[in-house]
């Protein structure tokens, strides 16, 4: 039997979070943000090559590459953040 299983950190394990990924960001100006339009490209502070990053919450806790599971992006971990 594993020791969380019926105890209360066992039912921290059922808890959803909500996950984001971070490709990249910029600091913007209001008169930079209030001209973007249709077709506009922003270039962020990381190359395509660069790991992205996993948020839970407002920390990050992986790292990894951006790949494709039936249609749909997907996230290949390559780094765990400790800490």
């Amino acid at each position: 039997m594993d020791m969380l299983e019926g105890s209360d950190l066992g039912r921290l394990l059922d808890i959803e979070l909500e996950a984001n990924i971070r490709f990249g960001a910029r600091e913007m100006s209001l008169a930079e943000l209030l001209e973007i339009g249709p077709g506009a490209v922003i270039p962020l502070d990381r190359q395509i090559t660069d790991p992205v990053d996993l948020i839970i919450g407002d920390k990050v806790v992986a790292r990894g590459e951006v790949v494709l599971v039936q249609g749909k992006f997907g996230l290949r971990v390559t780094e765990v953040v400790s800490g």
